[in-house]
């Protein structure tokens, strides 16, 4: 047994959620490199750990922490001749493909700045990203559109190309051939060239859902915080195998297939798949034997449509989801058909898990949990007073002690920004929630997803889970759309189950069912029935599209 918990932290066992919110501490070291102080360190210890199992639909790989270390060690040497150093940006757009991992590890070495981004960007995402975080090198898959648009955006800014696979692009390096060139020996930076705790490592642009993406950094600190949402919400094991369903090009990459999974002592499983689709992905974990799962609960949701007693769930020992919230109603079927209990969680790209139903915690249908140990969190009212127990506010991270462990270190380039969010001695999330009489928060959704109709303040969450308790929908949206006398009514953008079409008298009794199960106020008065939700690339709902698309209906109307 090789965990390097020990090695990070005060204490690894806690008797209850009490006894961890009170007592756990990190133990940080000077000069903490993700690269050297924990993938090097199990290189040393135990080097045939394994480290990566990757498969795509054609073959697969697996990769011990020695195997990283070497490659990592590669890569750095290969991106130091090319004249990548401390502090320069590197923008990944990798997919999944296994050479994220291995570059991840490499940048952190040199001290580089990772820049992870989601492959589906188009030339203006590419260009305004370039730009704005100076992007030093790009090292990308080889699809044509990327690397036309990346040809593109060269003419404009100078930068170092790289792509990973078979490929030869005249202009670009192949790192899969050039890595072999290098030493596989890479010297620890020393001097004005070594990392420190309070260097931007990582950073991530945010989804863009009100004007321009924003760069959020984080230091090496980081990923020591994720520890808590690897060891104690998802529960990974020693020696187990660990799957998040993510994208590297989005934050929950980091959050859940690598750092504090790493640290912990688990290995990661992951699917290459060309494009997302719920069951196909579930397959691969369970013939692989993942014994921790982590996904949206667009996943779950398909899952609980499917026949479940086909599928062997005996290898998974833990599940959690993020992202948005569950459903009651997946939550229960999917326990009577699998025995899971699904955790939920709740960050932000700023964060690392801020609320959690930690691993001593029962679930509550309809709370992502509660607090971390590494945050103060207060809910504050418009005027910013603690509101009372029972009521909405915004979930604020308390940084009059200085900024926890975990919290971003800053919008990159972004000063005015940072005072919008950073004031008054906290962090403001732009998430309104609320907390109950035994602690435990509930989400009700983005400041900018809260409906306001006649009156009420309505969260988007409970009117989905609503509308999902009917056997017909499959997936649903529940988004605002302008009305003139109520300001905004409620509208469910729904797919339906196999066996079910879209009609009037359908909608109609949908809408009769959620007048029934919650709120008569909160029903939609209108349904649009589609074929598919607009999603991310790890399946997250993209509401903020579905409410453009009526916002532009509304205006040309």
């Amino acid at each position: 047994m090789t965990s390097l918990l020990k090695k990070f932290l005060k204490r690894v066992d806690f008797d209850s959620y009490e006894d961890f919110k009170e007592n756990f501490e990190l133990k940080i070291p000077k000069n903490f490199n993700f690269g050297f102080d924990v993938v090097d360190e199990y290189a040393k210890i135990d080097p045939n750990k394994l480290a990566l199992v990757w498969c795509d639909d054609n073959e697969e790989k697996t990769f011990t922490f020695k195997q990283i270390s070497k490659l990592s060690n590669q890569a750095a040497n290969f991106y130091k001749n090319l004249g990548i150093k401390k502090g320069d940006t590197v923008m990944l757009t990798l997919k999944n493909r296994y050479e994220w991992w291995i570059n991840m590890v490499a940048l952190h070495k040199l001290g580089a700045i990772a820049v992870p981004a989601t492959h589906m960007l188009k030339l203006h995402d590419i260009d305004y990203r370039i730009n704005n975080a100076e992007i030093k090198m790009v090292v990308t898959v080889e699809e044509n559109y990327l690397i036309k648009d990346y040809n593109k955006t060269h003419e404009k800014y100078d930068f170092e190309r790289v792509i990973v696979g078979n490929k030869e692009v005249p202009g670009w390096y192949n790192f899969n051939k050039e890595i072999m060139k290098m030493s596989d020996e890479f010297e620890k930076p020393s001097g004005n060239d070594i990392v420190t705790n309070d260097d931007t490592m990582l950073i991530y642009f945010t989804s863009g859902t009100s004007g321009e993406p924003k760069m959020v950094s984080h230091t090496p600190v980081y990923a020591l915080a994720h520890i808590v949402t690897a060891k104690y919400w998802q529960d990974v094991v020693e020696e187990g195998l660990h799957h998040t369903a993510a994208d590297t090009g989005w934050g929950k990459a980091v959050w859940g297939n690598l750092y504090g999974q790493w640290i912990a002592g688990t290995a990661i499983f992951i699917y290459d798949y060309v494009r997302f689709n719920g069951l196909s992905l579930i397959k691969k974990v369970l013939d692989h034997h993942v014994t921790t799962f982590c996904g949206p609960p667009t996943i779950y949701r398909f899952l609980i449509k499917e026949d479940l007693s086909k599928y062997d769930f005996s290898n998974i020992k833990h599940v959690t989801t993020a992202g948005e919230p569950l459903p009651p109603e997946v939550f229960k079927v999917f326990k009577k058909q699998t025995g899971l209990s699904i955790k939920e969680g709740f960050g932000q790209t700023e964060t690392t898990l801020g609320l959690g139903t930690f691993i001593w915690l029962e679930p509550k249908l309809g709370s992502v949990g509660k607090p971390s140990p590494l945050y103060n969190l207060d809910i504050l009212d418009k005027d910013g007073q603690v509101v009372d127990i029972g009521s909405r506010g915004e979930l604020t991270f308390c940084i009059d002690q200085g900024r926890p462990a975990g919290l971003f270190k800053e919008y990159f380039k972004n000063p005015e920004q940072m005072k919008k969010k950073n004031y008054d001695g906290h962090y403001h999330s732009g998430d309104t929630v609320w907390v109950d009489e035994d602690g435990y928060y509930h989400f009700e959704g983005r400041n900018d997803d809260i409906i306001k109709s006649s009156g009420y303040r309505i969260g988007p969450y409970e009117v989905e889970s609503a509308v999902i308790s009917h056997p017909s929908v499959l997936e649903c949206a529940i988004t605002g759309v302008p009305h003139e006398v109520r300001g905004q009514v409620v509208k469910a953008t729904i797919v339906l189950t196999r066996g079910y079409t879209p009609s009037d008298e359908l909608a109609k009794e949908i809408q009769n069912h959620v007048k029934k199960v919650t709120a008569p106020y909160k029903y939609p008065r209108v349904i649009e029935f589609v074929d598919e939700l607009p999603k991310t690339i790890s399946g997250k709902i993209k509401r903020n599209t579905i409410r453009g698309e009526d916002i532009n209906k509304s205006d040309k109307e």
